[in-house]
């Protein structure tokens, strides 16, 4: 099922539906958008119909130059069975050949009243956030003190009670049991919550709690940039964990690497106040401030002082 169909434009945007009312279920795959200078020239050898194609000032003042029959086979040839819509910017005139083409062939012609470069620009960014690569994770999404922290672990380990306790602590939470992540830029990672589970605890013993009924609205948010990831296991005594925090971990998702931590679990850690920590400490880092490093090299100074001194 195509993410976005030319209908999805006309309602977001507020456009001004002019002919071809036929294909405004059509898709659009693609988040390139074309403007077809070239093309209204005579030159369609690499023209690129599946893109939304827009028509600005300069176009439409070029085709008024062109004589009616080459204007009428220009316009015609730029409507495809799979172009999904043709836009026209600045509120400006649609020429009567482009609508009878648009309407034998069933493509969209929509107007809008923005400039064509504010215009282009913010479809350009509605199909980017629309077409982007999805996936879905288990786990839950906390935004603590601004960073998107992702917790992650097997069932039952914790996640879900944990979170409780950062939302009790001021935190905000964007998605319980159910993470949807997509990929908006090459390193950029933005997760929310389905729909049918938004602002949902399933915390056992006590069922499905909402949390912004019970904490109210400033207690949970829509969407937000994961930076960090947090995975919870059972404490291992045979395995060897990270005790400086010089180890750089990292998960990859999509096409992006995140960086992750593993926290053990077991009785008597308190896991909110440790993920608060993580959370801190990355913020720390992200503004050059590394405790681990500063504390290697501090070793590094007293080994080497004790190795002169020896001498």
């Amino acid at each position: 099922m195509p993410k976005v169909r030319t209908k999805d434009i006309l309602d977001r945007f507020k456009l001004e539906l002019i002919s071809g009312e036929e294909g405004v279920n059509r898709p659009i795959t693609m988040t390139d958008i074309s403007r077809p200078g070239l093309e209204l020239a005579g030159f369609f050898d690499y023209y690129p119909a599946e893109r939304v194609q827009l028509l600005g000032k300069t176009e439409l003042t070029f085709i008024q130059k062109l004589d009616p029959e080459t204007r009428a086979d220009r316009l015609e040839r730029l409507c495809t069975d799979i172009t999904p819509v043709i836009i026209v910017t600045r509120d400006m005139p649609v020429p009567d050949e482009l609508i009878e083409a648009s309407e034998r062939e069933a493509v969209p012609v929509l107007r809008a009243k923005l400039k064509t470069t504010r215009f282009s620009s913010r479809l350009t960014n509605f199909l980017e956030t629309k077409l982007a690569p999805t996936t879905a994770v288990h786990g839950v999404l906390i935004d603590i003190y601004g960073v998107g922290v992702l917790i992650t672990g097997k069932s039952g380990v914790g996640k879900s009670e944990t979170a409780l306790e950062l939302v009790k602590r001021g935190h905000r939470l964007v998605a319980d049991d159910c993470v949807e992540i997509r990929q908006e830029d090459d390193d950029t990672l933005v997760g929310n919550s389905p729909e049918l589970i938004e602002h949902l605890l399933e915390i056992r013993g006590l069922g499905i709690i909402n949390v912004m009924t019970l904490f109210g609205a400033g207690a949970v948010r829509s969407y937000k940039k994961i930076s960090l990831v947090i995975n919870l296991e059972l404490w291992d005594q045979t395995k060897q964990y990270d005790r400086l925090g010089l180890d750089e971990e990292t998960m990859r998702i999509i096409d992006t690497s995140i960086p992750k931590l593993t926290v053990p679990v077991r009785p008597g850690r308190n896991l909110a106040v440790i993920i608060e920590v993580a959370a801190m400490n990355f913020r720390l880092k992200r503004m050059g401030v590394n405790a681990a490093e500063q504390f290697a090299s501090r070793l590094s100074d007293v080994i080497e002082d004790g190795d002169h001194e020896d001498r």
